[in-house]
């Protein structure tokens, strides 16, 4: 995510989620704050002014400062300390988390009470300061919880847009990579029939090269091919290489005849000879020979591929 003004970190809160919560609590201390007016002017013969700094600090906003300090550590724990457990879990873990924080909110508000000289409620009274702060929590933390829930299902839509866009590409991808070798087999097919006739090595060479992008392209399309198809395969990619090193390169393949029919990944022993031939012959001057053999052994097909 590109690093905005409003996302920047403030602890353990983005911007816009510091605000997010601190408009909260004041949407909430103005609501109660003018419920208790309204109350007020019930018994009284004179209404106070709505608001007074003193009287909404009094009535609300004292307590809702104390709300949002106690808040926050309640908050970590949940979702970012416990964060990896399971939701469940972190539910269940409120049923400790909210008496937890009516007891702390409300012995901290009667303390700043009689710091202040502000009035709180006493006696029976004080079931509302249990009962508003109680309920005052559960609103809170639901709105989390859902917010919580938003993001999550909004990262997974993202998530999900972004892997159909990465499995588009490989679908375009895949479409290319039959279209190339096409393309290329081909081509060599129109430069094989323009060749003269007396150039025969050549065009073999050519037809050669045809028919490995073309075994290239079937491999491509199937998860196993026969030990066969694939020895063809490499035979062809040997013959290529003895046209450039010439008597240099001697090649050996020992394979049973019944071992023919069995499957395996395409494409499997290629890189192995190349390798054989590019880092193991091409670099001495008289050459040497690359063995393949392949045998059964316990239900299992061996590959032995060597150098000189």
């Amino acid at each position: 995510m590109k690093k905005t003004f409003w996302n920047r970190k403030i602890w353990f809160f983005e911007l816009r989620e510091a605000l997010a919560v601190g408009l909260l609590y004041i949407i909430f201390a103005i609501l109660y704050h003018v419920t208790l007016w309204i109350n007020r002017g019930g018994y009284q013969k004179e209404r106070d002014p709505l608001f007074n700094w003193v009287d909404f600090m009094d009535g609300s906003g004292v307590q809702y400062i104390i709300f949002f300090l106690v808040t926050i550590p309640i908050w970590i724990l949940n979702f970012k300390i416990l964060k990896r457990w399971k939701l469940v879990y972190r539910l269940l873990s409120h049923l400790i988390t909210l008496p937890l924080f009516i007891f702390v909110s409300l012995n901290l508000y009667h303390l700043v009470c009689d710091w202040l000289d502000f009035f709180y409620l006493k006696g029976q009274a004080q079931i509302w300061d249990i009962y508003i702060p109680g309920l005052f929590y559960i609103v809170q933390f639901g709105v989390f919880h859902g917010y919580e829930y938003f993001l999550e299902h909004q990262r997974k839509l993202k998530l999900e847009g972004e892997l159909r866009q990465v499995a588009l590409k490989s679908e375009l991808s895949a479409i290319k990579a039959q279209l190339n070798p096409h393309f290329l087999y081909n081509i060599f097919n129109t430069i094989n029939a323009s060749i003269p006739g007396e150039n025969e090595h050549t065009r073999n060479m050519i037809a050669q090269l045809s028919d490995l992008f073309r075994y290239q392209l079937k491999a491509s399309q199937q998860d196993l091919v026969t030990l066969k198809d694939e020895l063809d395969f490499i035979t062809k990619y040997l013959e290529l290489e003895q046209a450039r090193f010439g008597d240099r390169l001697k090649v050996e393949i020992n394979v049973a005849e019944e071992l023919y029919s069995e499957k395996i990944p395409p494409m499997l022993l290629q890189p192995l000879i190349e390798n054989s031939v590019k880092h193991g012959l091409s670099s001495i001057i008289e050459g040497g020979t690359i063995s393949i053999t392949i045998f059964k052994e316990n239900d299992r097909l061996k590959f032995e591929i060597a150098d000189t």
